[in-house]
């Protein structure tokens, strides 16, 4: 008697000799026909073995043809999980895509596909990294809310699957880079990472002996418990009562060595909320020490003492305690003495929150609590964002502008963006001129996004559907006069610190790009320290790149903001920018690879070596007046360098017209 997983694989052979022999005209109905089988043998672990076996055939017979799975080498582990979330029929393809790069992982011989057996054993590696909740079963709150019951049991298979044949203790050591590596650009949100370590410490056994295993347990401990007293004390409120036993001098000294992994790693715990609310309390002299403050940290608490006070108890609570790396960083920026910012500080602790921007507030919390208002949300994130300028990230290339506007005025102009934050959350409404015209966001249609991803900190949940309707307005406004309209937004939505002079390699008009080394000169001439005559960056400076994939192929505009250029260490001339996505590494292909540590870089920062980052920049704004003198002084073999891995790379996709332009 046949059995129905027999008869599974009978029907999956029948439509697969179906697909092999269709023709052109019917492959894509074929295939579909396919992908239901896929969809019905996914969902057992025999049916995804024989799938398994079967991987590599259906891949050379064509199955990912015309596919976003077609060419292994552009795969990008981060974007798995979005398509498993997404269902059918994107996640059988994904499904088989994992199977087949599984089976690429183990061949013995190179068998004349793109990708090599190494490429595919660290490409599945970084697969499990971002998609843990998969491997041990164990779904964030939002996955769990977005995914289909049947989309969540295929993917348990997969990853249990893919679990039994690669194993994941080696991938501790890629684990222990990745929390790293989040830890070191400081995000204002901090989910990712905690989402990681809360993995690691509930699903894997750690041995301090090992190198890898102590790396993992330093960031286990530095959120579970950072002291021996909070290890005792697990629950922060026994916490809370274990700390009143303490005399001065053990106060201090339980504060600082909870403080000590906080300042090292960005990521605060609920224990350090129960302290600084007991020493608020109690012994307010400790707490410059208690946070680990620098010498300009100290000074600003010795003159604002009293308003520090009372931002702790309004704001920070064991739900709320991230705010604290945020306040320390405040203090030793020492914003508490500009008297605009400590007066819009003082405004926003008093304003009423508009009913529709509180939902907005409490749906990007994880798991909001009664006894935190809204205003306490935002409060706490008006802190870290003011902090952590640089750690504002989200994720979406349609709010880029908005996430670099948000980062630049927490730099230059905190209290303009105080007022912003001020005025949106009470009256859900924003009003920025352009051009001698007022332009109101509640009376403008939707912007670039269509719905929000809540994964945000409050101060961009709150402002980002207000700047994304205005900016595409004023994106809608400067169009059709035959420029990048980006030349006349950027002014106009940033503020003045944006140079007048803009250059773009990129023709609205014709979708070309017109006089690419003229361009390139240019930039050279504006920013490269060697040939502008020693100028440095002083404002950040908005830039439009090309972004691409790990093949170098285009994949889309970027908004990012040029901080400053300068030499590493090792005598390389780098580009240190800002990008406002949630990662600021990626693989862009021909060995471009921004780094976010170990070349100078501050927390929260990018850098790729000049050459490379100018290589993927197609605008930006410069002085027009000092620049142009010094365009003779840039070598003709620095801009053919840069042209070359331009045309190899995202130029594939553009005509390419010699014509001379105005610079």
């Amino acid at each position: 008697m046949t059995t129905t997983l027999e008869r599974g694989y009978d029907n999956f052979d029948e439509s697969f000799e179906e697909f092999k022999s269709a023709s052109e005209l019917t492959k894509k109905e074929k295939a579909q026909k396919l992908i239901s089988q896929v969809d019905i043998l996914s969902k057992t672990r025999e049916g995804l073995k024989y799938l398994y076996n079967k991987s590599l055939e259906m891949e050379a017979q064509g199955f990912f043809a015309d596919t976003a799975w077609n060419d292994p080498e552009k795969l990008a582990p981060a974007l798995v999980k979005g398509t498993l979330t997404a269902g059918s029929p994107g996640a059988s393809y994904e499904i088989i895509s994992e199977l087949r790069m599984l089976a690429h992982s183990k061949a013995d011989v190179h068998n004349g596909t793109k990708i090599s057996r190494k490429d595919a054993e660290a490409y599945l590696e970084e697969v499990l990294v971002h998609n843990l909740e998969f491997a041990f079963q164990d779904l964030t709150e939002e996955t769990r809310t977005v995914m289909n019951p049947q989309e969540v049991k295929r993917a348990f298979n997969l990853f249990s699957f893919l679990v039994a044949e690669t194993g994941l203790h080696g991938i501790k050591d890629k684990l222990a880079e990745e929390i790293q590596l989040i830890c070191e650009q400081r995000p204002v949100v901090t989910r990712k990472a905690r989402e990681i370590i809360h993995m690691v410490s509930s699903k894997m056994t750690l041995d301090p002996e090992n190198e890898a295993d102590k790396r993992l347990l330093y960031y286990v401990h530095a959120v579970n418990s950072p002291t021996e007293l909070a290890k005792q004390n697990s629950d922060p409120e026994a916490y809370a009562e274990a700390i009143k036993k303490l005399d001065s001098r053990e106060l201090l000294e339980e504060a600082e060595k909870l403080a000590a992994p906080m300042r090292a790693t960005g990521l605060a715990t609920p224990f350090i909320a129960s302290m600084l609310l007991h020493l608020a309390a109690v012994e307010p002299d400790l707490i410059p020490k208690a946070l680990l403050l620098n010498k300009r940290g100290q000074a600003e608490w010795s003159k604002h003492e009293d308003l520090i006070i009372k931002l702790i108890g309004e704001v920070v609570s064991i739900d709320s305690f991230q705010c604290i790396y945020g306040l320390a960083r405040v203090l030793e920026k020492s914003l508490l003495s500009r008297n605009a910012v400590k007066a819009s500080l003082n405004n926003l602790r008093m304003i009423s929150i508009n009913p529709q921007v509180e939902k907005r507030i409490l749906k990007c919390q994880t798991k909001p609590r009664k006894t935190v208002t809204a205003k306490q949300y935002l409060l706490a994130a008006t802190l870290r964002v003011l902090g952590q300028p640089l750690g504002i990230g989200q994720g979406n290339n349609s709010t880029c502008q908005s996430a670099r506007g948000i980062s630049m005025w927490s730099q230059h102009s905190p209290a303009k963006l105080i007022n912003m934050i001020i005025t949106v959350a009470a009256q859900n409404n924003l009003i920025l001129r352009f051009e001698n015209v007022d332009l109101e966001s509640n009376k403008l249609t939707k912007g670039l996004v269509d719905k929000l991803d809540y994964n945000l900190d409050a101060v961009s949940a709150v402002l980002v559907p207000h700047l994304d309707k205005i900016y595409n307005e004023m994106m809608r406004i400067a169009s059709g006069r035959g420029e990048d309209p980006h030349k006349w937004v950027n002014p106009a939505l940033y503020g003045h610190w944006i140079h007048i002079g803009f250059a773009s390699a990129y023709s609205y008009l014709t979708n070309a790009i017109q006089d690419f080394k003229g361009f390139v000169r240019l930039f050279y001439a504006a920013l490269h320290p060697e040939y502008n005559g020693g100028r440095e960056v002083v404002y950040p400076n908005p830039l439009g790149i090309f972004v691409t994939s790990r093949a170098g192929a285009m994949i889309g505009f970027h908004a990012v903001s040029l901080l400053h250029v300068g030499k590493d260490d090792d005598g390389v001339m780098r580009a240190y920018f800002l990008n406002p996505n949630n990662e600021g590494r990626q693989d862009w292909g021909q060995g471009i690879r921004p780094s976010v540590y170990g070349h100078g870089e501050k927390h929260g920062v990018s850098s790729l070596p000049f050459h490379q980052f100018a290589a993927r920049v197609y605008a930006f704004h410069f002085n027009s007046l000092e620049t142009k003198a010094h365009l003779d002084s840039v070598p003709d073999e620095e801009i053919e360098k840069v042209e070359k891995l331009a045309r190899e790379s995202w130029g594939k996709s553009y005509v390419w017209s010699e014509l001379k332009k105005q610079w």
